[in-house]
């Protein structure tokens, strides 16, 4: 079998396998390196936020049309009973015309919030310096990575990718981001400071609509209230505007005061994702959207599910073996982001402005939409999990799907994953294969069906819970990843 017919083979499901187990500790991530980087932190000595800061920075090599220095990260942190969120999204430059939504190029990036969310990670709580973490990436970078089956059909599937990255790889054909690597050898000498000051700032000033002040003068990751409601005993925590948490929480909140049905789910998320496009706006109070009186009028209703298909995005979990976990998304919004690198720092600009689209205009110094959502499962302040879910507007719908497969039908994290799942999109139902038999029930019901077989946009998750003294894990097989422990 040659390399041809490898770029030929079609995605399929598999028969099914069961969760990864360890009894210590467990990564899963979408990328073989990244995986095995975590692995590795966690071995010698480093802790959970060690390890996903690592995992992440491979991430932004092996899946550079997903994530990369040029976009923006978001993570929850549970460590002694306790939950931490972490909001590492920059704004649109201050100078921004308030004029129609950009989709790409260099009036579509805002502020990249990733490598602040990085170091404010590792300064609260990790046990390495920013320094050690990048190793692995560097090396990924200046060594090669060889494209995974997802990452060769995403970069050759989409036109937006920059030129200085070289040719699309084929499966299994090793490339390598050298420019990147010399930034990220910068971030790891000189910290953050290095990326919103100096050299590397005035690269992406000069690629973008982007002023030396937006970077320098930018707050750093915040570290922020999370969201969070109980669906049938387990609290779901979520993190706030302006990210689209909200969403997955009120659909859950919605999908509790009913039987969890496929017509039923349909039903809440179409709700949720209604009222998150209305009301979520950066530092919007949405409070009300989880009360039950809101909840037991809004119920009542019937959803146009309207979305919007988009997402270049990478997610990944962690549990340490002192009980630390890390739920931890970076992206770039839409695959390749704006299309646009810095020159001579092998940084592609994420091209996030483009979701101002849900505000009606760019709003100058403030921050868009976000649709990337990390997750996690606690009850009685005891982690139960960690989870999240690729695919731009998907998110939200999947972490409904995920945690009712979970919690309502008991499934293992592996399982879970696997399901077939369903998005809502212009009014219409899209469908993935495995639920194509159940068109004419959703027909019956009121919705326009869709069999989409086009799995790239039904997202890709990973997941890890913890029971007993027991860790158990999922990597989703939609992507090119592996959950694994010891």
């Amino acid at each position: 079998m040659d390399a041809r017919t490898l770029d030929r083979m079609a995605f399929r499901f598999s028969p099914g396998r069961g969760p990864a187990v360890a009894g210590s500790a467990m990564a899963a991530t979408s990328q073989p390196l990244a995986t095995l980087a975590a692995l590795d932190v966690l071995r010698r000595g480093g802790n959970a936020v060690d390890a996903a800061i690592s995992a992440a920075a491979v991430l932004c090599v092996a899946e550079p049309y997903a994530t990369g220095i040029g976009g923006d990260a978001f993570a929850l942190v549970h460590t002694n009973g306790e939950c931490h969120a972490l909001d590492a999204a920059g704004p649109a430059p201050m100078s921004a015309p308030r004029a129609p939504v950009p989709s790409a190029g260099a009036d579509s990036a805002v502020v990249p919030g990733a490598v602040a969310g990085w170091q404010a990670l590792s300064d609260r709580f990790g046990r390495w310096g920013l320094d050690a973490c990048l190793a692995y990436s560097i090396d990924a970078a200046e060594n090669g990575v060889a494209a995974g089956f997802h990452a060769s059909s995403v970069w050759r599937t989409f036109d937006r990718a920059p030129a200085s990255f070289g040719p699309p790889p084929r499966v299994g054909e090793v490339f390598k981001l050298p420019e990147l690597a010399g930034s990220l050898r910068s971030i790891a000498e000189g910290g953050a400071a290095s990326f919103y000051t100096g050299a590397i700032a005035r690269a992406i000033c000069d690629a973008s609509w982007l002023e030396e002040e937006d970077l320098s003068g930018y707050v750093g990751a915040r570290w922020v209230e999370p969201m969070r409601i109980r669906y049938r005993g387990v609290e779901v925590i979520e993190l706030p505007p302006p990210t689209q948490g909200i969403a997955a929480l009120e659909g859950l909140a919605l999908l509790n005061t009913v039987e969890p049905s496929l017509v039923n789910t349909v039903r809440c998320v179409g709700l949720a994702l209604e009222d998150a496009r209305r009301l979520t706006r950066d530092g919007a109070d949405v409070s009300e959207l989880l009360t039950d009186e809101y909840v037991a009028r809004r119920i009542h209703d019937e959803p146009t599910l309207r979305a919007e298909l988009a997402g270049g995005t990478t997610y990944l979990c962690v549990v340490d073996d002192d009980g630390m976990a890390v739920s931890f998304i970076q992206s770039l919004f839409e695959p390749f982001g704006s299309g646009v690198v810095a020159p001579g720092t092998g940084i592609l600009l994420n091209n996030r402005a483009k979701c101002f689209s849900v505000g009606g205009e760019v709003a100058p110094g403030r921050r868009p939409y976000h649709t990337i959502i990390p997750a996690m499962l606690q009850e009685d302040q005891t982690l139960i999990g960690t989870f999240g879910v690729v695919g731009g507007f998907i998110q939200a719908q999947a972490h409904v799907q995920l945690v009712s497969a979970l919690v309502d039908d008991g499934l293992d994290p592996q399982a879970a994953l696997d399901r077939p799942r369903f998005r809502t999109e212009d009014g219409r139902l899209h469908l993935e294969e495995g639920l194509w038999n159940r068109a004419e029930e959703l027909t019956t019901a009121g919705f326009e069906t869709v069999l989409d077989g086009e799995r790239v946009w039904f997202g890709g998750g990973q997941a890890i819970l913890v029971e007993d003294g027991r860790i158990l894990a999922g990597s989703d097989p939609r992507m090119d990843g592996f959950a694994a422990g010891f």
